[in-house]
């Protein structure tokens, strides 16, 4: 049977630590399992976690095995390479359908009931892969895709339209990679169409800036591991926020990857689109409205995804 208040992380780098330190602050998990092939790592990981426990709620963290996934409700997988200065999301394909092999027969093995939520990167093609070695119904096996990259757009919005980012309403959708795209043309600020907003608060703002904002959020990942070697705040916030709207059945929507069928007139891939996300994963894939440009940038992000699924032989 599975447990709604416990979840799993694998993999107890950098991400994976920072996400299960933000859900022990979050507390919405009473048992949070850390998996990594380095098991002194998890076990490191696991004391350190702990000696704050008497400032958080209360939560049992611990280094286990695949056996104490049995009745994991959400499990979390951010093992892979890591990716490197200069390096491409897509040039980590290899190394990373490897380890995601092994990991997803390894959990087959004690549960087959739970949400798999992929972090891993490139995560629209490892959710693929973990979809098609699992079997799991689509809704079960998200990836974080393009999350991450609609909080950058709308923080960058918020800091030149000097707004609070929280009222802004804006996507990037397509592949998380050099692919993805905005969606300026329903995008909004507090239900004021962002064009009309511009024109009334920054009527010196151009079409130029707001792709040049666009530009600045795709190249910040590669910024900030030129920077610090690793990205790891921002996802770990984003993957929190998947799992609260799923354990509190929320349904709130969000651009996550998933497995499309037809929408969008694609199939046989993942991709990030607008889903609602709740208890039992994703409820829906919604299709909204996108004008010639978005057709055109969603059809190339999935040709682009679809030649990386391709590398891997699934």
């Amino acid at each position: 049977m599975i447990n709604r208040g416990k979840c799993a992380v694998i993999g107890c780098g950098f991400v994976g630590a920072e996400i299960t330190y933000t859900l022990m602050e979050d507390g919405i998990f009473s048992e949070i399992v850390m998996l990594d092939t380095n098991m002194a790592k998890a076990k490191g990981q696991e004391m350190d976690l702990n000696h704050g426990l008497p400032f958080m709620p209360a939560s049992r963290v611990y280094a286990g095995t695949y056996e104490d996934l049995k009745d994991a409700y959400i499990i979390i997988i951010t093992a892979g390479a890591g990716q490197k200065p200069g390096e491409t999301r897509t040039d980590l394909v290899e190394r990373n359908v490897k380890i995601l092999k092994k990991i997803v027969e390894d959990i087959m093995q004690w549960n087959q009931e739970a949400i798999l939520l992929l972090v891993s990167n490139p995560v629209d093609t490892l959710t693929y892969v973990a979809q098609e070695i699992s079997g799991y119904p689509a809704h079960r096996v998200i990836g974080s895709g393009t999350l991450l990259d609609t909080n950058r757009l709308k923080y960058m919005l918020g800091e030149r339209l000097d707004i609070d980012h929280k009222q802004i309403h804006a996507y990037i959708l397509g592949e998380h990679g050099d692919s993805e795209f905005p969606v300026y043309s329903s995008a909004n600020v507090s239900g004021i169409r962002l064009e009309d907003f511009i024109r009334q608060v920054r009527p010196d703002m151009n079409k130029d800036e707001l792709y040049s904002i666009y530009n600045e959020v795709r190249n910040s990942a590669y910024q900030v591991i030129q920077y610090k070697k690793a990205t790891y705040y921002a996802i770990a916030q984003s993957v929190r926020r998947i799992c609260e709207v799923i354990v509190r059945d929320e349904r709130c929507v969000f651009p996550v990857s998933t497995r499309l069928e037809g929408e969008y007139g694609l199939k046989d891939l993942c991709i990030s689109v607008p889903c609602i996300l709740g208890k039992d994963g994703i409820s829906k894939v919604l299709e909204i409205p996108l004008n010639e440009r978005e057709k055109e940038s969603l059809q190339k992000s999935a040709d682009a995804i679809k030649k990386t699924i391709q590398l891997t032989g699934y």
